[in-house]
């Protein structure tokens, strides 16, 4: 007879925690884990409280010994930058994982739950989770503290354009609003002729000038300035300046060009009248329609300047029109305009309506005038002009006006406007009473070119509802609905304004 033998019980036995006496499976410590941890603490020397570094101007946080980074809450740089503050005191044990805990974003604590491993005794391996709370403390990083001590600068960019009008400038306001290139500058400063752009560093210098020769027709230089030399690091503090000069002219002005540079843009006439500014100078010939973009470059090489400054505009009636169809142009002439319309007309000043006295010109707006309508024009018939290349001009080939542009009711403009533009800003000084007249201005150019406002932010006006008035409506131009944007506003649960996060 054959024994089956039985397989052996491979169950494990319990033993007795020597500290309590309770039955525990055997460990190394021959204890159970609340005696073990009664006896061994393993996050002992790890400190529960921790303060770190926070700059409420520029919102970043110090990460020792002199760094300072933008971390948003509960992110991971955030988490790495507290971690790195207990580097030190957990190189006896092991991280397991962390991870934030909720707390107030205003109460100025940020609280990390830890769970670590260590081996204690015999060999046994204990894991613990406990809580590190840090504690937020306000201190003015070296960039700020230079900021608002007023002074400071590593750069400036000095943008300057001679010209009575500042429509340019509106135009590269919003520009520079739209791409934020406002946020690294120091301070702006406004003066007579343009701007002071003011920045912490070279290189945000640089960015800005790049900016501007993509953006305007400019020609610029470079100074630096010697500061301070250290003769033991050989290290150098300089100083930088970028002298920027736009061309010295603005949408609608009235410029005669050189007969060579006429001649290199197809043969157009020498007066012309200026339709935008971008990155050239858009032209366009009022007795031909031709059309011609000068950039940079080429104007220095040949400068023309304006005629007329908004001012010296007189406003005409319209008495006589005829539309001319099928001009034929000479040899070499350049591109012609489809946007507008040539067209012949008798106009007389509103303020000699009394006489009989008219004016004959051609004008590139037949598109937009009626008879009877009030247009802005320059008189050069009864002007004395100071010009280099139009005293040699042929007299025959001079007009006697040369309209510039549609004339509307302003008040009723103003009325029916529902939107809004940004500003920089900006410290002025010396400024101008003709400064609201010629932003006023640059707002109805806006309105008629919608090519012009594409590049730019407009926004739609909560507090201003459009007024219609009952009188017939004149076509002046509008901005529809859809272009507009809404103003982004941040609001808290009571209804105000929210504070900003970790400010007192």
């Amino acid at each position: 007879m054959e024994y089956i033998q039985a397989p052996a019980n491979t169950s494990q036995g319990n033993i007795l925690c020597c500290t309590c006496g309770i039955p525990i499976p055997p460990n190394p410590a021959n204890m159970c884990v609340s005696c073990l941890r009664t006896q061994v603490d393993i996050s002992e020397g790890i400190p529960k409280q921790v303060t770190v570094h926070f700059c409420k101007q520029c919102e970043r946080y110090l990460q020792p010994p002199a760094t300072w980074m933008q971390c948003a809450l509960e992110s991971r740089e955030l988490l790495a930058l507290c971690l790195k503050k207990l580097k030190g005191s957990m190189t006896k044990v092991r991280l397991i994982d962390a991870g934030f805990l909720w707390t107030e974003p205003h109460s100025k604590r940020i609280k990390m739950k830890l769970t670590i491993q260590k081996e204690v005794m015999n060999g046994a391996i204990l894991q613990q989770v406990f809580v590190v709370e840090f504690v937020v403390q306000a201190q003015m990083c070296g960039d700020c503290h230079r900021v608002e001590a007023k002074d400071f600068w590593k750069a400036v960019v000095q943008v300057r354009q001679k010209t009575v009008h500042k429509k340019t400038f509106y135009y590269l306001e919003q520009l520079i609003l739209k791409h934020s290139l406002h946020q690294n500058t120091l301070r702006i400063k406004e003066i007579h002729e343009g701007l002071d752009f003011y920045f912490g560093s070279k290189q945000h210098g640089q960015k800005m000038v790049d900016f501007l020769q993509c953006t305007v027709p400019v020609r610029s230089k470079t100074s630096q300035r010697l500061i301070s030399h250290d003769v033991h690091t050989n290290t150098y503090n300089y100083k930088s300046t970028f002298s920027v000069e736009i061309v010295p002219v603005c949408k609608d002005n009235v410029v005669c060009l050189s007969p060579r540079l006429a001649q290199s843009l197809g043969n157009m006439g020498q007066v012309c009248v200026c339709t935008r500014v971008t990155s050239t100078v858009h032209l366009i010939d009022p007795n031909t329609l031709q059309i011609a973009e000068v950039d940079a470059n080429t104007y220095w090489r040949y400068p023309f300047s304006s005629l007329c400054n908004p001012k010296q505009l007189e406003e005409f009636i319209v008495m006589e029109m005829d539309i001319i169809r099928n001009q034929k142009l000479g040899a070499g002439a350049g591109l012609t305009s489809n946007k507008h319309t040539l067209a012949e007309v008798w106009v007389q000043k509103v303020s000699e309506m009394n006489t009989t006295q008219q004016y004959f010109c051609r004008t590139f707006m037949g598109h937009l005038l009626n008879i009877g309508d009030l247009v802005l024009g320059f008189d050069f018939a009864n002007s004395n002009i100071n010009d280099e290349h139009l005293n040699k001009m042929n007299p025959q080939k001079i007009p006697d006006v040369v309209l510039i542009k549609k004339s509307y009711d302003r008040m009723k403009r103003a009325k029916r406007r529902n939107w809004k533009l940004k500003e920089l800003d900006r410290e002025r000084e010396g400024m101008d009473t003709d400064d609201e007249r010629q932003y006023q201005d640059f707002l109805e150019d806006l309105e008629e070119d919608e090519a012009l406002r594409k590049n730019i932010n407009i926004f739609r006006d909560a507090n201003r509802l459009p007024v219609e008035s009952d009188a017939e409506d004149d076509g002046a131009p509008r901005i529809s609905l859809a272009e507009m944007l809404e103003e982004l506003s941040l609001n808290d649960a009571t209804g105000g304004e929210g504070a900003d996060m970790m400010t007192d």
